[in-house]
């Protein structure tokens, strides 16, 4: 399916207001715990699943026939509650709240489906598996939901993910996808210096998936390879290549801001470059 230009102005405009909203919340949070590099990260593909793909209704959060979302890297969640606010789930003043008390709006997901958050995440390893056990109930009951899970690269660490993986083969899972955000770091690291994945691609292959390795900061990409493979009988594993802290220049890059606290001049200093995008 080809991106329309209406349709990717619009994803766009979405990816700005997120990086703003990320920041902002950040900031007023004055949390180390807000994980800013890992959420940048998800900027784009998070903007392609919330602007654009997912089935979801914000009036009618329970509905069925809904897509899922889950967050595996549950720390990265400022991206997902600043999407939520982006599409009405969330009230923009709500994420002011993030990590106070008392507030629906913690340091990693927690399940409230009136705002759109259908799963509880935190503990790294465990949202593959969630996706495994929703995957199976939706094809027995015929249903043509998606779910889409979000892990991080240096998630793939976990022994868990790999049980998983293999399962979501051999129950021939089509109506999952995984997402890998590969920035390349984790909390305390590079990935090569703590546990090397080496060719992740062909690791995901190995375990029976179809492989899709994107630019995960380019919108056509994402949504190229969310839209592809619709006739597969395999789950898809989306490696996205991507830059943690994507789009704050003191930021990119640098691992320091896997839960750094923003300062009012680096704060200043970030609204000046998302003002420029």
């Amino acid at each position: 399916m080809k991106l329309s230009k209406k349709e990717k102005k619009n994803i766009d405009i979405f990816s700005r207001k997120l990086v703003k909203k990320i920041i902002d919340t950040a900031f007023v949070a004055g949390s180390n715990s807000a994980h800013i590099g890992g959420a940048l990260s998800l900027v784009e593909i998070v903007s392609v699943l919330f602007g654009s793909l997912m089935k979801i209704d914000k009036n009618n959060p329970s509905f069925p026939n809904r897509d899922r979302f889950i967050l595996s890297k549950g720390h990265g969640c400022l991206v997902y509650y600043c999407a939520l606010a982006n599409v009405g789930f969330i009230k923009e003043e709500e994420l002011k709240t993030f990590e106070g008390s008392p507030s629906k709006l913690l340091g990693h997901p927690v399940k409230n489906r009136e705002i759109g958050i259908d799963f509880s995440n935190g503990s790294l390893g465990m949202g593959l598996s969630l996706g495994i056990g929703v995957s199976i109930a939706n094809i027995k009951l015929k249903k043509e939901n998606k779910v889409y899970v979000i892990v991080g690269d240096g998630e793939c660490n976990e022994g868990s993910i790999w049980e998983a993986a293999m399962s979501a083969a051999h129950f021939k899972l089509k109506n999952l996808i995984v997402i890998i955000d590969k920035n390349n770091f984790q909390q305390t690291g590079k990935n090569k210096d703590i546990m090397d994945l080496k060719n992740i691609s062909q690791k995901w292959k190995s375990f029976g998936w179809i492989v899709e390795k994107i630019d995960g900061h380019n919108i056509n990409q994402i949504y190229d390879a969310l839209t592809s493979n619709s006739k597969r009988n395999k789950p898809l594993a989306i490696i996205a290549n991507t830059t943690k802290g994507h789009g704050i220049s003191f930021a990119e890059n640098d691992n320091a801001w896997h839960h750094n606290v923003l300062s009012k001049k680096l704060y200043e200093k970030a609204i000046t470059e998302i003002n420029k995008l």
